[in-house]
């Protein structure tokens, strides 16, 4: 059966990398027969990635053409790269100023991953944490990730979501995170004050891009034990500045948020 699922993922890729190479298209024939395929099996795999929005056909010449499923993929893969790129400078300044660790992450459904990291050492372990993922309701990248969101939409978004408690005053249900969200979106920045983890506190503020929409957040985390001269409300200022910069750097122009 694994074979069989390999053969057929192997015989998909075959199709798009042809399509690929055919700006005017392909009909289900020239398709079948460049692969040495049976019609059935081109067919079926065609009928798959129709639905998905990875190819398109024509209904005047009944050609299949790359569909707009690979912009989106492409979109989030370039923009990861170009957002990342551009944040770089501005978290190192961060870190360097604070002497902190600063992070960057995205949304992904009810969790946030993390796709950067910078502090003042440079190390293998900075990769460690890249691509992990930790709940929003419990962290200030995830609760700075929200900033844009109405209650219904928390709500739905955390439909399915059990509130673990990973520190003392982690959240124990959506009442308490949309209450919560509430005072962050009226100072325009989260906090995480030993909710993902006791004796850590962390402060993040969001990053917009062209079209004014949230595609990440920028945070920085300290131990208050060890370094009392961080209050929340001053390390949030110069994250706030630093998300601005890298908004601007992600093409957001405006001033209303």
């Amino acid at each position: 059966m694994a074979e069989i699922k390999v053969q057929s993922l192997d015989r998909t890729f075959n199709i798009l990398e042809i399509l690929a190479r055919e700006p005017n298209g392909l009909t289900l024939a020239e398709i079948a027969r460049q692969l040495d395929l049976p019609r059935s099996t081109a067919f079926r795999l065609l009928a798959v990635l129709l639905q998905r929005d990875y190819v398109r056909k024509a209904l005047d010449t009944n050609r299949y053409r790359l569909g707009p499923g690979f912009i989106e993929l492409s979109s989030y893969y370039l923009n990861n790269l170009e957002l990342k790129t551009e944040s770089a400078p501005y978290m190192r300044e961060l870190a360097a100023a604070l002497g902190t660790i600063v992070f960057l992450a995205r949304r992904q459904g009810s969790m946030m991953v993390y796709i950067d990291k910078q502090d003042q050492f440079t190390s293998l372990r900075k990769y460690a944490i890249i691509g992990q993922q930790k709940p929003l309701y419990c962290t200030s990248l995830g609760k700075a990730l929200m900033l844009d969101m109405d209650d219904d939409e928390i709500r739905r978004l955390h439909a399915a979501v059990k509130f673990e408690k990973f520190g003392p005053n982690t959240h124990q249900n959506i009442d308490s995170l949309i209450e919560d969200i509430h005072r962050c979106k009226a100072r325009g920045w989260a906090q995480d004050n030993e909710e993902a983890e006791p004796g850590m506190n962390c402060v993040a503020a969001p990053i917009r891009d062209y079209r004014g929409q949230i595609i990440s957040s920028i945070s920085t985390s300290w131990i208050p034990e060890s370094r009392p001269d961080l209050e929340p409300g001053k390390v949030a200022i110069q994250v706030m500045k630093a998300a601005r910069e890298i908004s601007a750097a992600m093409g957001f122009r405006g001033n209303s948020h």
